[in-house]
């Protein structure tokens, strides 16, 4: 089979560096402004096209293999909105935990429409892309382009890249646990959200003090290993220490590789799902 026929990709985590919650839309769907940062953890997915059908498998038995997984899903409305007369093989290796707050999902999915971008020619514009990818949901748009890191606004389409976050290495905890995102909105105690200009400038230039998520006070009340994890990793020698997305997995911003690799040791004794990571910068 031709190379062009077959495509190994890799999917990157996300942590949103700060998440606010600026509305609700008369739809249901919360409005956001967030920073959000492509890190060194991936899923690998390889892709290849076959003369009809679409099949899924994940040998590691970490994700579902049909329309319940979202690479699934993206695969499916590629093919209905863009007529593609060929099928699709994935198969889907899990490195970043499901339900953890780090996009891996959303990741995938990304990963798969821009695969089958290449494997039908680009039938797509970038426009077109990004509004696929916002159908299938709201970290999609910020996996499909090619920043490392965005300022996320709206849904998470309005999409403006920024610079990465630089000089530091990320220690990412997840303690087993997997926080649905849909639970959290519906117990999230909606606020007005003041975006006054110096968060604004905070957000511009992307420091590691004062990082803020409003989803923390609704998971760490059902969790309150994850506020645990956070203060262990500030007495480790974290700059700052936040949880990302809906949860559950904490990450820490260190200035110093080797206090990152003795907290990573510490929390490798308790749990599974530990790991050290970089900020990608292209």
């Amino acid at each position: 089979m031709p190379a062009s026929e077959k495509l190994h990709l890799l999917a990157p985590a996300k942590i949103n560096v700060f998440l606010r919650v600026t509305g609700k839309r008369p739809d249901g769907y919360h409005t956001l402004f967030s920073r959000m940062q492509k890190l060194s953890l991936y899923d690998e997915l390889l892709l290849e096209r076959i003369p009809s059908g679409l099949e899924l498998s994940c040998p590691d038995g970490k994700s579902p293999e049909g329309p319940d997984n979202l690479a699934f899903r993206a695969a499916s409305l590629f093919f209905a909105r863009t007529g593609a007369r060929f099928g699709l093989r994935i198969i889907l290796k899990k490195n970043i935990p499901v339900a953890g707050g780090l996009g891996g999902g959303s990741s995938d999915a990304a990963a798969v429409l821009r695969g089958l971008q290449t494997l039908g020619n680009a039938p797509l514009t970038q426009d077109r892309l990004l509004a696929l990818a916002l159908e299938l949901g709201a970290d999609v748009p910020f996996f499909v382009q090619e920043a490392p890191a965005a300022l996320a606004r709206s849904l998470g389409e309005d999409l403006t890249p920024v610079q990465p976050l630089s000089g530091c290495t990320v220690l990412l905890v997840n303690p087993g646990l997997a926080v649905s995102t849909k639970w959290v909105y519906q117990n999230l105690n909606l606020t007005s959200c003041s975006l006054d200009d110096s968060f604004l400038r905070f957000c511009e230039r992307g420091g590691h003090e004062d990082l803020v998520n409003d989803l923390e006070q609704v998971t760490i009340a059902r969790y309150p290993v994850i506020g645990e994890v956070k203060e262990t990793m500030m007495q480790y020698g974290a700059q700052a220490a936040l949880m990302s997305g809906s949860g559950a997995t904490v990450f820490g911003l260190f200035a110093e590789s080797g206090k990152a690799a003795l907290a990573m040791r510490h929390f490798q004794r308790r749990f599974q799902h530990t790991w050290l990571a970089l900020p990608l910068q292209d």
